[in-house]
């Protein structure tokens, strides 16, 4: 029988950092150990965000510690611990689980992070990435195709409804991307002379800069498009350092 190798939380954390170097990226949230749980951690569950669905799935699989890229702690929330975000920390510490949470690290990590595993997922070759965090990629793809074409692609990998601002019937060769909710870079992407830019949750601002820049533009849902890199962290995690790492997906409509 497999037995998983064991971690303290210092461990783990000393792993996580070294690979994602958070200390390399300004962000709007603590990067890292975020909750100290039990002293051995065998079991890690992975996932997008820190919900208390998604919480009580970890304790109910046994886990140690979760992995995500959304996590419990953002700037701007109020300094008191009220409502759900009092009920999600009272879960965690009734069941000394450890919170470990990256955001923006995870999102441009060249072999692990989001946007490049969304760029391998779809078979994209990336050409360059842009803007002062390096959050926005840019790619082309192996032939040329309509807006349409492209989005029965996505549609396919993704398996939900692409939004679609734009005339359907354009040919792209040369767009970016970039996951989650980036639709404001729509006009840092238009100046690289792209045909169409992907994110994963659209925003009204955006739409109007996308048509006034004549940029089509693509909505491939928040939560769908940031399921790579916990992913491809936690296969790290279970063939390098011995962990006994499962994802769990709480999917949902944006």
């Amino acid at each position: 029988m497999f037995e998983s190798a064991c971690m303290t939380p210092t461990e783990l954390a000393g792993v996580l950092n070294n690979v994602l170097q958070p200390e390399r990226i300004s962000d709007y949230c603590p990067n890292g150990l975020q909750v100290e749980g039990r002293r051995d951690i065998r079991r890690v569950i992975t996932g997008v965000t820190a919900s208390m669905a998604f919480l009580k799935a970890a304790t109910e699989k046994g886990a140690d510690a979760v992995l995500v890229h959304h996590g419990l702690f953002w700037k701007g929330d109020p300094p008191t611990l009220t409502g759900f975000r009092r009920q999600r920390l009272a879960h965690v510490l009734a069941h000394d689980l450890n919170v470990f949470a990256y955001h923006l690290p995870l999102d441009v990590h060249p072999v692990m992070g989001n946007n490049i595993q969304l760029g391998l997922q779809m078979g994209w070759e990336l050409k360059a990435t842009v803007g002062d965090k390096g959050l926005v990629c840019v790619g082309e793809a192996p032939q040329a195709m309509t807006v349409a074409q492209w989005c029965r692609e996505i549609e396919s990998k993704f398996g939900r409804h692409v939004e679609c601002i734009g005339d359907a019937n354009r040919s792209i060769k040369k767009f970016a991307w970039c996951t989650g909710g980036a639709a404001s870079y729509v006009e840092l992407a238009s100046l690289q002379g792209v045909d169409a830019y992907l994110t994963g949750e659209l925003s009204e601002p955006a739409v109007h800069v996308a048509m006034e820049t004549n940029t089509v533009l693509l909505g491939a849902g928040h939560h769908a498009t940031e399921r790579g890199g916990v992913l491809a962290i936690g296969e790290f995690l279970k063939l390098n350092h011995g962990l006994d790492v499962e994802f769990v997906d709480f999917p949902v409509p944006v």
